[in-house]
């Protein structure tokens, strides 16, 4: 094991020790006595409930209830309000079989009692060595047990309109001085035209970017967390991005994934986007007309070290409310280890596999028609060896995130700047902390 898989695993555990002050002060039907629940297989037909936000999950989920009819799967997207609709479900006690969980509100839903152990189960137990290891250690809270598995991760590139650059002769920029200069020269060409868009109430976009600069908004040491959301390294990408925001580069009334987003590429008004690897299908099955148009190459960087980032990426967790987990482990462990599952899911969600063995699927190896043939899925894997293992989440992320969107939100409409944003969110995640009894210091 590398030692920064080591680390980010110490820092996992971290979180789970974190939580457990709160567990032990509450009822003594914690999550963590959950170890060692049964594994019994169920008598009789079986229906599941799995909760996610793919599209297209629905087929994949076709492909397995076609082939186990007595342990029958229902999907439901919950997109809209994912966290919501579990949050919701789990104070009415009827929380689905699985739910899709991002890796960063693990944390958080653990302190909520959400999960159950699925040790005993052997299929699920079984498959440690089937996944990135850093996915792993996050989805079992460092070894203490199996909660979730891996599903899948986000390594960051950037997208780009190469017609458009080739139209006005500037360059793919490559590092994040250049990708100023090429909004300037862009905008200037065409008043009309701005480099991408900045939606200030997506906070997981923003973590990524962070994580891309070696901002770690969290360490444990000392038997209490320190919380270094506003770093200098943090305040960096803040201050980066309130320039281009200042300067009216970039948009900001943009919602990711929104009609007005796709709109407004539709019109050839921005020329670049900073995306995951999961959003290639989104540009793709969005903008069918621009085909050929689009490449994906690696991020701008900030220094010679060109490391990337990751946004969002989840895992499918075995919740507490469920009442099959037999079979909720061995459902869960073929939709996220088994080829054909992989496949598709990519093909109809664009999920971007923490399966090893998913990293080689056919799919994966070969040029993308949409993207002029260019194999992406090469750029998407090599940002994935650049990102920092280092980086973890804290035990109230959720908290964090919506104080970050809340104060960002403020920020782009003239009130405050971004490294305002960070403060408040420093600010939250100190308080949170202290409210669920959790140790917590400014850190630096």
């Amino acid at each position: 094991m590398s030692n920064t898989v080591t680390r980010i695993r110490l820092a996992v555990v971290a979180a789970a020790a974190g939580v457990l002050v709160l567990a032990g002060c509450s009822s003594s039907d914690s999550s963590d006595k959950s170890s060692g629940a049964s594994c019994e297989p169920s008598k009789g037909k079986v229906t599941l409930q799995y909760w996610n936000t793919v599209n297209g999950m629905d087929k994949v989920v076709d492909l397995w209830n076609k082939d186990h009819p007595n342990i029958q799967v229902e999907s439901k997207n919950i997109s809209n309000d994912q966290y919501g609709a579990i949050g919701n479900a789990l104070k009415a006690g009827k929380a689905p079989d699985l739910a899709q969980v991002g890796y960063d509100q693990l944390p958080t839903l653990r302190s909520q009692d959400a999960f159950v152990d699925a040790s005993a189960c052997k299929t699920a137990a079984g498959t440690e060595s089937k996944f990135v290891p850093w996915t792993w250690s996050q989805a079992s809270f460092g070894g203490e047990g199996v909660y979730a598995l891996p599903q899948d991760t986000g390594p960051m590139a950037m997208y780009v309109r190469t017609d458009i650059f080739k139209k006005y002769d500037v360059p793919i920029p490559k590092t994040w001085d250049e990708y100023t200069t090429a909004a300037q020269k862009l905008h200037k060409a065409n008043p009309k035209l701005t480099m991408t868009f900045f939606d200030p109430n997506n906070a997981e976009w923003f973590n990524g970017l962070l994580w891309q600069n070696n901002a770690n908004m969290y360490n444990y040491s000392g038997d209490k967390w320190h919380v270094t959301v506003d770093s200098d390294k943090s305040k960096q990408v803040a201050e980066y991005w309130q320039k281009l925001i200042d300067d009216k580069l970039v948009r900001t009334d943009l919602a990711n994934g929104s009609t007005q987003m796709f709109a407004a590429y539709q019109n050839d008004q921005m020329a670049t986007q900073l995306g995951a690897a999961w959003g290639y299908t989104g540009i793709r099955d969005n903008l069918p007309g621009q085909a050929g148009k689009w490449s994906i190459v690696p991020m701008p960087t900030w220094g010679a070290d060109g490391n990337s980032g990751d946004w969002g990426g989840s895992t499918v967790a075995f919740m507490k409310s469920g009442k099959h987990l037999y079979e909720a482990s061995e459902f869960n462990t073929w939709l996220n280890t088994d080829p054909k599952a992989l496949a598709l899911a990519n093909e109809v969600g664009g999920l971007y596999p923490a399966s090893t063995d998913g990293l080689k699927l056919p799919a994966l190896t070969k040029g993308v028609p949409y993207y002029n043939n260019e194999k992406i899925f090469d750029v998407f894997a090599e940002s994935s060896k650049k990102i920092d293992t280092d980086f973890s989440w804290g035990p109230t992320q959720k908290t964090v995130n919506l104080a970050l969107q809340d104060a960002m939100a403020k920020a782009v409409a003239g009130d405050g700047k971004l490294t305002g944003a960070l403060a408040a969110a420093q600010a939250s995640a100190l308080k949170s902390m202290d409210d669920l009894a959790i140790p917590a210091t400014a850190g630096k």
